[in-house]
């Protein structure tokens, strides 16, 4: 497990100024990766890591030979569109890259103009940061798991294996899209509760699900374990991540295998992989269990997980109408779920996908699950603030919600830390606004 150095210093500044204004979701201390391309560009993109509102150019860093040893190689790997090269060289690699970087972004250190190796993020639009192979959602939250049982077992609304298994079943890859990019509304099998017979039909109870995902760094061969204590060194980093449901679609068809169509047509995620060391100082303990709970199998807990496998990561999910963008009235948040109250960790998260022996690949990805607290002001998805669609959001706007319309755009944001002691990191934003379905 990764431990503190000088790149965590939460008096580092930077001679790029607007990392150092306060509250800026990009410092030195954050460096995030991610492909861009100017705006319009049909090229495949590049690597750079966001610094306040610029863009380290990893390219124009190799030109003007900053970059020695590991660090060089690391970003020598990251040309081609895709981090996919750079996640599979392993933690010393990104780390070493991370540190000369910010060695050179320091306040004192400035050798170049800004035009040498920044551009500014105004200027460019961003990518999918790699290509994911493979795709698998969680299901770990235990508010959200019991919010959502209650609605269809309200007097068992857990099953039997959630508090000993980190539940997941496996999304579709292709439909994975960056932030800004639209939703368009899904058509699938619908059946209504007082029809006998099922009638393809647009959806009707459009939703989202607040989650964290996961991207594998350095892999694993088949047949091979990846230990708890092993697992953060085999994760790169992190974003937001939409998970669209179909709630109708998803209703008829979940039984008995699980989510199929209500899922696969869309999901959205931030442009920046935020690095599993940037996020080392929001480590927290894992979630503390009732006595009552059983406690995990030996393969998914340990001492050291128990005392830093958590993170303590703020969200914030709003929605802006149609109507609101046009009379200018900004986003109304509808939750702001905490993550340092999972059920399940990342670290368990990806153990257990490889207890069996299955390989993972640089660039596969996992989502964490709907994110929900225990509050109410705390849930991560529609289904859970309406009650299944029995109550309505009011909006400034004076229009109703039980579900997304045609023309909602759905905003996630996501952070760390913030406070007088930790310095923010910020995750972005995660956006996307939903187009009316194609005819049938």
């Amino acid at each position: 497990m990764s431990n503190l150095n000088e790149t965590h210093d939460k008096n580092l500044k930077s001679w790029v100024e607007t990392a150092n204004i306060k509250g800026s979701e990009f410092p030195i201390q954050n460096l995030p990766f991610g492909i861009f391309k100017s705006i319009g560009s049909k090229d495949i993109g590049q690597a750079g890591i966001r610094i306040g509102d610029q863009i380290v150019v990893l390219e124009k860093l190799l030109q003007c030979s900053v970059l020695r040893g590991k660090a060089e190689v690391a970003a020598l790997k990251s040309r081609g569109g895709c981090l996919n090269p750079l996640m599979e060289l392993g933690h010393d690699y990104w780390s070493e890259l991370r540190k000369q970087v910010s060695d050179f972004l320091k306040y004192g250190s400035k050798p170049f103009t800004h035009s040498d190796v920044l551009i500014p993020i105004a200027d460019v639009e961003m990518c999918m940061p790699a290509q994911i192979g493979d795709y698998t959602d969680f299901y770990s939250s235990i508010n959200h798991a019991t919010n959502v049982g209650k609605l269809f077992r309200p007097d068992n609304p857990l099953l039997p294996n959630y508090k000993h298994i980190p539940i997941a079943y496996h999304g579709r890859s292709s439909s994975i899209r960056v932030s800004g990019y639209a939703t368009r509304r899904p058509i699938g099998q619908i059946k209504n509760a007082d029809a006998t017979e099922p009638v393809l039909s647009v959806c009707d109870k459009l939703d989202y699900e607040t989650e964290l995902g996961v991207f594998v760094g350095s892999v694993n061969d088949l047949g091979e374990i990846i230990t708890l204590d092993q697992a953060e060194e085999h994760i790169f980093g992190c974003c937001i991540l939409n998970d669209w449901s179909a709630r109708d679609i998803q209703a008829w068809e979940y039984q008995p295998l699980g989510p199929f169509l209500a899922k696969n047509f869309a999901t959205t995620i931030s442009p920046w992989i935020i690095t599993k060391e940037a996020l080392i100082p929001y480590r927290c303990k894992s979630y503390k269990r009732p006595l009552a709970d059983p406690k995990p199998l030996p393969y998914l807990n340990s001492r050291t997980h128990e005392r830093l496998g958590g993170l303590d990561i703020d969200f914030e999910v709003s929605i802006r109408t149609e109507k609101m963008r046009k009379e200018n009235i900004p986003a109304m948040v509808i939750g702001r779920p905490p993550f340092k109250d999972m059920y399940w960790t990342i670290s368990q998260m990806l153990t257990h996908h490889t207890i069996n022996g299955c390989n993972l690949r640089s660039g596969d990805f996992y989502g964490s699950g709907t994110i929900s607290g225990s509050e109410k002001n705390q849930l991560g998805s529609l289904l859970e603030v309406t009650e299944g669609g029995k109550t309505d959001i009011v909006f400034p706007s004076g229009e109703k919600r039980k579900f997304l319309k045609d023309g909602d755009e759905v905003i996630m944001k996501a952070w760390c830390g913030g406070g007088d002691d930790l310095i923010k990191i910020g995750f972005g934003e995660c956006r996307s606004i939903i187009l009316s379905a194609l005819e049938i």
